[in-house]
């Protein structure tokens, strides 16, 4: 795990490589060179989890010289892919070195056989191309400028930043506040982009203009496995383990993070299963006063796998101080609260660990989510009822957000207009008193993986958007603020869950073996009575959440000050008035946390440029 940065006709120094110094402190180093004639910089920061020897150094060069790459990531299949190649003289077992040999071989396009999470840059000297590519469900990002001559690339924003000193866009703020993210390839940052989760950029460093050739390597999700349900189980539990058993591929000491949930729950068992140490698993937690507390169910988790258990707790006082180091950790703002916890558990694993696995990843291809009963619901009834229940919720009273969310959504035909409807926190009309601007793409963005993953062949709407939300609320919101912070403590972060093997082999489920209404997660939770007790299967979900709707009542003051003051840089983008009104719904009982989280992000972003 490490971080990549590198530039065609910008030279990259050491201050530069710096910035991302956190995602590799065990070495550096840049390596520059010309090709067509165009000075080329790669550079790499090295965090060793595989191959501790300098064999696994980077930037790496082929044996002939014809080929460098510099790679962030982990290719857990990496050993079976070796085997493919007609090369027997490795200089070690890294996995960097078997994807340079393997591409060289097979070429760019056999990336879909990569089992894993990366972000990597490859050359080849002699056809002056150049490839930069992001995993599959993008655990590892990649940002990328270009301005026709020059070319800039990065595990991260900063060291763009740094030389671009780029301001906000527009557009991109207006997706921010419908989606609460910022969808690939847009980001917060006029001309900083990041490249989709499951594509390649091809660049022809002969030209003399340059141009990136996006490309997809994914494939449509419209398979179908013939299997009934109790085989089923049996091939899931097997996938599952194996897709844990891969993932422990490490020549450091693994450790778990644990919520009180069942996923990290099953993941924490399976490990402790495979390895020949008793793992430690990590907690974050608040006082028992809060209903959003873990510690105690994952502590009940631990002791039943006897796992070394280590503890932490979020401090409502330290709230303030923490939000505006993981804005700048995290680099673009978000709507998700748990990015706070996120930021203790990683502290606290890294003091002990360099690898850690996570049960996160579940959820979108499982249908954990709440949204995903909507949509359930929809398939199975009339929509005269449906109409009905919506507006009996709209005069209820309610002051339930999902639930509104939900009556607003559920009787729009079309599925692009009622996912974005479902998915946003603020509405086109609240974005247009806020900015003044009434143009959000948000319907663009879904729907160019609607039509890439050939979403109108899947016979379920729940479906639909539960492969959407793999490429997109996933990897841009979830996945994007757990490699932020966790790097930033130069601790790697694996997904078992989103194994490729396990993953296709759900796309091609019936969706009763995964979701109905009132049910989660069905196939899941039915492996886990094998080694799992009924208490851990059956808790409710926490969601690792924070308490910031009571945290954002109790500090309101302190809020409006921030928000509301003359000269902060947020009134010159958002509209003053609608801020307090906002603040106001939220004091009145309206729960609104999600929406006054990412404008206080907002805050600590603009902030952040002083």
């Amino acid at each position: 795990m490490c971080g990549i940065l590198g530039g065609i006709n910008y030279q990259i120094d050491k201050p530069l490589l710096d910035l991302i110094g956190h995602r590799g402190p065990d070495r550096q180093d840049i390596k520059s060179f010309n090709c067509m004639k165009k000075p080329v910089s790669f550079a790499h920061t090295r965090l060793s989890i595989v191959d501790l020897s300098d064999a696994g150094n980077q930037p790496m060069s082929s044996a002939c010289g014809n080929y460098e790459i510099i790679f962030n990531g982990e290719i857990y299949n990496h050993l079976e892919l070796r085997k493919k190649l007609n090369k027997s003289d490795y200089k070690g077992h890294s996995d960097t070195e078997t994807i340079l040999y393997y591409i060289i071989e097979y070429g760019i396009a056999s990336i879909k056989d990569f089992n894993g999470i990366f972000a990597f840059a490859f050359i080849d000297k002699r056809k002056g191309i150049l490839y930069i590519a992001r995993d599959k469900y993008g655990v590892k990002p990649v940002y990328h400028y270009c301005n026709g001559n020059k070319l800039l690339f990065s595990s991260e924003i900063r060291p763009i930043n740094k030389i671009l000193n780029s301001e906000l866009d527009a557009v991109s703020l207006n997706l921010l506040l419908n989606l609460r993210y910022c969808p690939s390839p847009s980001t917060l940052f006029k001309n900083i982009f990041k490249l989709r989760p499951g594509h390649y950029a091809e660049i022809d460093l002969k030209k003399a203009i340059l141009e990136l050739n996006i490309k997809s390597f994914i494939s449509s999700e419209t398979k179908q496995t013939g299997i009934n349900y109790s085989e089923a189980v049996k091939e899931y539990g097997k996938l599952l383990e194996s897709a844990i058993e891969r993932q422990l591929m490490s020549d450091v000491e693994v450790g778990i993070l644990l919520s009180g949930g069942i996923d990290s729950a099953m993941v924490a068992g399976i490990a402790a299963k495979k390895l020949s140490y008793k793992p430690k698993a990590f907690t974050v937690g608040f006082g028992s006063e809060y209903t959003v507390n873990e510690i105690g169910a994952a502590k009940e988790t631990a002791g039943h796998f006897g796992l070394e258990h280590h503890v932490t707790r979020v401090e409502s006082s330290d709230f303030f101080e923490i939000f505006e180091k993981c804005s700048g950790i995290v680099e673009e703002p978000l709507a998700t609260t748990s990015f706070i916890p996120m930021y203790y558990l990683a502290e606290l694993a890294s003091k002990s660990v360099k690898v850690v696995l996570t049960g996160q990843g579940a959820d979108e291809p499982l249908g954990g989510y709440g949204r995903y009963q909507g949509e359930v619901i929809r398939d199975e009834y009339p929509k005269v009822l449906l109409k009905l229940a919506a507006a009996a919720i709209k005069l209820s009273g309610t002051k339930k957000e999902r639930l509104l969310r939900g009556a607003n959504s559920i009787n729009i035909a079309d599925d692009i207009l009622r996912f974005v409807k479902a998915y946003s926190i603020f509405d086109p009309n609240e974005i247009r008193l806020f900015t003044g601007n009434e143009y959000i793409p948000s319907a663009e963005y879904i729907k160019y993986y609607y039509d890439l993953l050939n979403c109108k062949a899947i016979p379920k709407s729940v479906e639909r958007m539960m492969a959407l939300d793999k490429y997109m609320d996933l990897s841009d919101d979830l996945l994007l603020y757990t490699d932020k912070i966790t790097m930033n403590f130069s601790l790697e972060c694996r997904v078992p869950m989103l194994d490729l093997e396990l993953v296709d082999f759900l796309a091609g489920l019936p969706t009763d073996y995964k979701v109905k209404r009132g049910k989660t997660k069905i196939i899941h939770k039915e492996y886990a009575k094998q080694f799992l007790p009924a208490y851990i299967i059956n808790r409710p979900k926490f969601g690792f959440q924070s308490p910031t709707d009571i945290w954002f009542r109790e500090s309101s003051g302190r809020i409006r000050e921030m928000l509301l003051s003359d000269g902060n840089k947020l009134l010159k983008y958002l509209n003053k008035n609608e801020i307090e009104k906002l603040l106001d719904s939220h004091n009145k009982g309206y729960n609104k946390e999600k929406q006054i989280f990412l404008l206080l992000g907002l805050y600590y972003w603009l902030l952040s440029k002083r």
